[in-house]
């Protein structure tokens, strides 16, 4: 059985970034685990979609690029783009990855995670065990597509599984959940002279919400791009309108509202599912603590495990109570916490680290979060 120090499970953004943190303070045994490819859900992005937030090369200032997951880097540098599409991220992700050397492992499933005696066994399929005295759990959630949130979502489209929105026939289309994925699907659409009908559940679509916090409202580039659209007058937006199911009758799919003016949506062409993704944290959800909504993972002041001490969160799922760490430009703030308790354990200097506070790799003081702009 193989031994390590630490194994991180995923090598998308968040496992990546981390590696690259800790392969430079000088941890060595250590290896990655991906069980497609580097940037494989990158690459599975619809050809059309980019970045909503902008890439700017600021590192000549020692200001990280927005998208930016590790210390010296800068997509906007590296690919000369403001906004990159899925596959001109997956390319960045691998250029980290060859530039520093990680050891990355590709093309290996991790089936099970067991805790003993201070350890982890990591089974990987085909029978395989390595074994780790810390588990880093970078898998993500964008893998794995919310697909089944209302009887007859099997007969929609996840908007993930869309590799070009001009693949999608008919004139109008139906898109359901109004946040990121579906604004862009619809903006998308109109673009290709389709009309389009957003289902948003909530009272008040993202258009209308103010809050500073990008996790909870559309982001500028999103709204610019819908503001250009609207005039077109190609998208619809209806809020308060949860939906309860999906039929097919006579070849029409009939999409059920829950919503006193319209209880029925007939549509000739599969719904659009924009409905997000479901966390990957099923696999390892025993050893964690779960708020009581079931809908995160408590974690200490480390992003730690409060159940299972050496288990480490990093990425989208990461969350403090009501401070939501989803974005890559909120997420890598925590880098530098993991990496501080790793190698307080592992007798390893942390003067280093100090490095990654300027650059916006090292927040430990999560008290000034949460503060609203006042205009």
């Amino acid at each position: 059985m193989k031994n390590y120090d630490v194994v991180i499970v995923g090598a998308g953004p968040s496992g990546i970034g981390i590696a690259s943190m800790l392969k430079d303070i000088g941890i060595e045994k250590m290896i990655v685990l991906e069980r497609n490819q580097v940037g494989n859900t990158f690459d599975k992005w619809p050809k059309e979609m980019r970045f909503i937030t902008p890439s700017f090369t600021t590192n000549y200032w020692s200001h990280i690029d927005l998208n930016s997951i590790a210390s010296g880097t800068s997509p906007a540098f590296t690919l000369e783009t403001e906004h990159p599409t899925g596959q001109e991220y997956a390319k960045y992700l691998r250029l980290i990855s060859k530039h520093f050397e990680l050891p990355i492992r590709e093309n290996t499933d991790v089936e099970k995670v067991i805790y003993s005696k201070d350890n982890f066994n990591i089974q990987i399929k085909g029978g395989e065990t390595i074994k780790s005295r810390f588990l880093i759990w970078a898998a993500g959630e964008f893998q794995y597509p919310n697909t089944e949130v209302f009887s007859g979502s099997e007969l929609c489209i996840h908007n993930s599984q869309v590799e070009s929105w001009k693949e999608i026939e008919g004139d109008q289309i139906y898109i359901i959940g109004g946040n990121e994925s579906g604004i862009d699907a619809a903006i998308h659409l109109s673009r290709l002279g389709k009309k389009t009908v957003v289902l948003e559940s909530n009272p008040d679509s993202n258009t209308k919400k103010r809050t500073t916090d990008p996790s909870e409202n559309l982001s500028p580039y999103t709204i610019d791009r819908l503001e250009e659209e609207m005039p077109n007058e190609r998208i619809n937006i209806v809020d308060n309108s949860k939906i309860t199911d999906v039929k097919l009758i006579n070849n029409k799919y009939h999409i059920h509202v829950n919503d006193e003016i319209f209880s029925d949506y007939k549509s000739k062409t599969p719904p659009i599912l924009a409905t997000g993704f479901e966390s990957s944290l099923v696999m390892v959800k025993d050893l964690f603590d779960w708020d009581e909504s079931k809908s995160y993972v408590l974690l200490n002041e480390h992003d730690e495990s409060r159940k299972t001490p050496g288990l480490f969160l990093v990425g989208p799922q990461v969350r403090h109570e009501d401070l939501i760490l989803c974005f890559i430009y909120k997420y890598r703030q925590r880098f530098g916490v993991v990496s501080k308790a790793i190698c307080e354990r592992l007798d390893i200097d942390i003067e280093f680290l100090e490095e990654y506070r300027k650059e916006g790799l090292y927040l430990d003081d999560l008290g000034a979060c949460g503060e609203e702009c006042p205009c």
